[in-house]
């Protein structure tokens, strides 16, 4: 099993920045790749950013790639979502979510995160 913990959501305004943390517990080892999602009102959730064990493959979707960048300190088994320039669209709950294999999808995913609200004002 591997619990993970978000944190670092909150309250911005638009152009503002916000660093979510995703701490993880548990069996991390089988588990080594690492995304976060997002879930928006009435919306499905949807992919924003992973990536694997090493660092070394890291892929973000087209609307967050030149703001988002996702990070992960493995002796402290903590990955990281830094944002940049946020806007109100960026609104929606975040996910975090843990793997054994590289994907995009949700049902990619083994372990979620109980989710951190980031809400973005205009």
């Amino acid at each position: 099993q591997v619990q993970l913990v978000e944190s670092g959501g909150g309250l911005v305004q638009a152009g503002g920045s916000l660093r979510l943390s995703c701490a993880a517990s548990g069996r991390t080892s089988s588990n080594s790749v690492m995304g976060w999602f997002r879930q928006a009102p009435g919306k499905e959730r949807e992919f924003v950013a992973a990536i694997n064990w090493s660092g070394a493959n890291i892929y973000s979707t087209d609307s967050v790639k030149a703001r988002f960048t996702i990070s992960r300190d493995n002796a402290k088994k903590t990955m990281y979502l830094q944002m940049n320039s946020l806007k109100p669209e960026d609104t929606a709950v975040y996910y975090c979510a843990a793997s054994a294999r590289f994907g995009v999808t949700a049902n990619e995913y083994d372990y979620w995160g109980q989710g951190t609200q980031v809400t973005v004002s205009s």
